[in-house]
């Protein structure tokens, strides 16, 4: 396929200090912090009469922006998702299916079901969950303790079986907020414990705007190289040419 590379629009949701702006959160790990690095006299802010910038990152990447995790988040050696980007688990531009889907209520749940699953019997590698509503306020949102909507099993299920193998989603996760450590999609997505996926990622917290209508796209998922089961992520679509 051919893909229009001068018209991408960014899925992702940055990563800001939270005592200047907002951004989204969840699982209770409070908000991003950017310190200086200060000592010796010595202060890593410019407009504190440093000669440099110099900046302290504290956040969490499940907890904290769009971040793309593997295998490694539950099982217990700890894949990296800097090696599955390494070994060319993850192509620098895939074919991509985005859909919109309205999570049904299900008892104090809202799920996304498997009634929801597309009618194709084949999918492209990666596909992409936009949930209604879908207002901006996604993209600030703290999340904890409000049981966003998250996917039946039965559904994870139909897209491994229509062959997608990098699934992203905007919400906090693919499983329910409180389950008991049960995890359910997670596991079914990465094959665990039987057909372990190696390759396979999910990507969470993205957020497709409005105006990117349902359809194929190629997607360039950009990972930052941390040798951990998840990272700050930035993927991007690209419309066909």
């Amino acid at each position: 396929m051919n893909y229009d590379f001068n018209s991408p629009t960014d899925i992702s949701l940055p990563l800001r200090d939270s005592r200047k702006e907002k951004g989204a959160t969840a699982w209770y790990v409070g908000g991003v912090k950017f310190e200086p690095v200060r000592g010796e006299g010595f202060v890593g802010r410019v407009s504190e009469g440093g000669s440099v910038n110099f900046t302290d990152v504290y956040f969490n990447p499940h907890g904290h922006g769009t971040h793309t995790e593997c295998m490694g988040h539950i099982t217990p050696d700890v894949q990296s998702i800097d090696e599955v980007i390494r070994s060319g688990g993850v192509p620098p531009i895939m074919e991509c299916l985005v859909r919109t889907i309205e999570p049904q209520k299900n008892g104090d749940d809202y799920i996304i079901a498997p009634g929801s699953l597309p009618a194709e019997k084949k999918l492209p590698p990666a596909f992409v969950v936009r949930t209604l509503p879908n207002p901006e306020s996604k993209k600030v949102k703290a999340w904890d303790n409000t049981n966003p909507p998250f996917l039946d099993p039965e559904f994870t299920q139909g897209l491994v079986e229509r062959g997608v193998e990098h699934l992203l989603i905007d919400l906090p996760s693919v499983d329910r907020e409180v389950d008991g450590g049960a995890l359910a999609s997670h596991r079914v997505f990465f094959g665990i414990p039987h057909s372990p996926r190696k390759n396979a990622t999910i990507t969470e917290f993205v957020y497709v705007p409005n105006h990117v209508e349902d359809g194929t796209y190629g997607l360039n998922l950009q990972i930052a190289p941390f040798d951990l089961d998840a990272s700050p992520s930035r993927p991007v679509l690209y419309p066909l040419a």
